[in-house]
C-alpha cells in the first residue's frame, strides 16, 4: 500500500498538460528586472550602481541578514537603474534593471553538460558555496538553502528528504528535472548528505510519475543510503510537513520545524541548483518554469533567466489566448493572481497558469452550512470555517489561538466548500495580520 500523510487531503484534477514538454532554454531577454526581495527574510543590499557593467553570475546584491540571500546578474550588460518595480504581488519593491549586452559570463563558471561526480569541498565549504551562490527553496518557499544546513545546537539531522512530489496541478518543472537531470540530482543529494552529515536520504515522488520513479530508482540502486519512496497521489503532499508525515510517519509539532523531528527537506529544483553551485561554481541565475493552461498553444517547461518578464514566457508558449480570464503565478491551488504581465520571473517562480474565462469566475458565496468538509480535508487539522469567519471579522487574537500560523495555505478548504466561501482569502489575510502582531510582540 502506498504511503501518504496522516490527516486530510484531496485529489484535484492533475492537468499535467506540459509533462511531455522537454526543458527548453528561453531566448536571453533584452532587459531583466531583478527584485532585491525574492526570498524569505531580509531583502538583499545592492552593491552595483547605475551605469555599472556586469557579467552573468556577478554578485549584484548581498545578503543582508541571517535569513537573506545573495543575488547575481542573470544577464551581461549595463545597470540602467535601481528603483521600485511591481513584482508578482502587485506591490512595488526595489529592483535592479539591466539592459542586456551579449552573454558574457564570469570566469570560473562551468557551463558544460559534463557531469561532475567527485565532491571535493568539505562540509563548511559546501555550506559557504550554497550561501554565496544565492540558493533558496525553489519549490516556492524561497527559504535560504544554506540556513537549512546549519543544524541548531542540540538537534540532529537523521534524514534528508528530497521533495519530488510536485502535487500542485498543472506544474511539471520538477518532474522534467527528475527525468532530464537525474544524475546531477543524485550528486546534489550526496552533496547535501555531506553538508548535513546524514547517512539516509529518501526521494519522495507521487505515483502519478512512474517514469520519474523508475529513472531515479535506477540512478540510486547502487548508492548506499539513498532510496526512492513512491507515494499515493494526494494533495498537498508536497508540503514539507505532509511529506515528512508520508515518508517517515513523523509529525512536525505545532510551531515547530522539521529538524525538531530529525528531518531536513529540499525540493528537487533546489538540489539541482546546489549541484550547479558546488560542482560548477554557478550561482542561481536561472530556473525551470512551467507555462501552461488548457487554452495555451504550447504548454512548456522553460529554463529562464531570473528577471525575465512573464510576458516573454507567454509569448514563447504561443501567446495569450483571447479567452484568458485569470493568470496565476503558480498552480491553481496555491498560486496567486497576477495583476499585470510585465512582472519578472524570480527565484520562487515555479509556473505560470493561464485560466480560461469560464473557469476563472468566482462561485456565488453563501452562508456557511457547517458541513465540516473543510475540516475533513485540512492537512493541518485546523477548522478552516472558523478561521475564515474570524478573518472576515478581524478577530486576530482568536485566530492566533486557533493556530492560524499552522495553516500552509494549500487551499483544500476553499476547493471543497459547497457554500463557495473564500476561506483561503480570509485565512491568508488573518495570517498576515497575526504574523505582524507576533513580530511586534517579539521585538518589544
Amino acid at each position: 500500500m502506498l504511503k501518504t500523510f496522516s490527516i486530510g487531503g484531496i485529489h484535484p484534477p492533475e492537468n499535467k498538460l506540459s509533462v511531455s514538454a522537454a526543458i527548453t532554454e528561453l531566448p536571453i531577454p533584452k532587459t531583466v528586472v531583478i527584485p532585491l526581495a525574492q526570498h524569505l527574510g531580509v531583502p538583499s543590499k545592492p552593491i552595483v550602481q547605475k551605469g555599472d557593467q556586469v557579467k552573468v553570475g556577478q554578485l549584484i546584491a548581498q545578503s543582508n541578514g541571517f535569513i537573506s540571500a545573495n543575488i547575481h546578474a542573470s544577464v551581461s550588460g549595463k545597470v540602467v537603474k535601481i528603483e521600485p518595480s511591481a513584482d508578482s504581488t502587485g506591490y512595488k519593491r526595489d529592483a535592479i534593471f539591466i539592459e542586456t549586452e551579449g552573454d558574457e559570463w564570469m570566469d570560473g563558471i562551468d557551463r558544460s553538460a559534463t557531469l561532475v561526480k567527485e565532491i571535493k569541498l568539505d562540509r563548511n565549504a559546501i555550506i559557504d558555496k550554497i550561501a554565496q551562490s544565492g540558493i533558496v527553496g525553489l519549490g516556492g518557499a524561497t527559504f535560504p538553502s544554506h540556513v537549512k544546513t546549519m543544524v541548531p545546537k542540540g538537534k540532529k539531522a537523521e534524514y534528508l528528504l528530497i521533495n519530488g512530489v510536485e502535487c500542485e496541478p498543472y506544474l511539471t518543472a520538477d518532474h522534467r528535472l527528475m527525468l532530464e537531470k537525474t544524475n546531477e540530482l543524485v550528486v546534489g543529494i550526496q552533496i547535501l548528505m555531506k553538508a548535513l552529515d546524514v547517512k539516509k536520504a529518501i526521494i519522495g515522488i507521487e505515483n502519478n510519475k512512474p517514469d520519474a520513479i523508475a529513472i531515479m530508482k535506477e540512478a540510486v540502486k547502487n548508492i548506499e543510503g539513498i532510496k526512492v519512496q513512491a507515494l499515493k497521489v494526494q494533495y498537498p503532499q508536497g508540503g514539507e510537513k505532509q511529506l515528512i508525515s508520508a515518508v517517515l510517519g513523523r509529525e512536525v509539532p505545532s510551531g515547530g520545524l522539521p529538524i525538531d523531528i530529525g528531518a531536513v527537506v529540499y525540493n528537487v529544483g533546489s538540489v539541482f541548483a546546489i549541484y550547479e553551485a558546488v560542482q560548477k561554481n554557478k550561482p542561481l541565475v536561472e530556473r525551470v518554469v512551467t507555462i501552461t493552461g488548457k487554452q495555451v498553444k504550447k504548454p512548456s517547461n522553460f529554463k529562464v533567466r531570473i528577471g525575465t518578464s512573464v510576458l516573454e514566457l507567454i509569448e514563447q508558449a504561443g501567446g495569450l489566448p483571447e479567452n484568458t480570464g485569470k493568470i496565476l503565478n503558480g498552480g491553481p491551488m496555491m498560486g496567486k493572481a497576477l495583476a499585470q504581465l510585465d512582472v519578472p520571473v524570480v527565484k520562487g517562480s515555479s509556473g505560470i497558469l493561464l485560466i480560461p474565462e469560464q473557469e476563472a469566475i468566482r462561485k456565488e458565496v453563501f452562508t456557511c452550512i457547517r458541513c465540516t468538509k473543510c475540516i475533513s480535508v485540512c492537512p493541518m487539522g485546523l477548522e478552516p470555517y472558523l478561521l475564515g469567519i474570524e478573518g472576515e471579522k478581524g478577530l486576530y487574537d482568536k485566530m492566533e489561538n486557533d493556530r492560524v500560523m499552522d495553516c500552509i495555505e494549500c487551499g483544500s478548504c476553499s476547493y471543497v466548500c459547497p457554500a463557495g466561501r473564500p476561506l483561503l482569502d480570509y485565512i491568508r489575510l488573518g495570517k498576515g495580520k497575526v504574523g505582524q502582531i507576533i513580530r511586534k510582540r517579539n521585538t518589544k
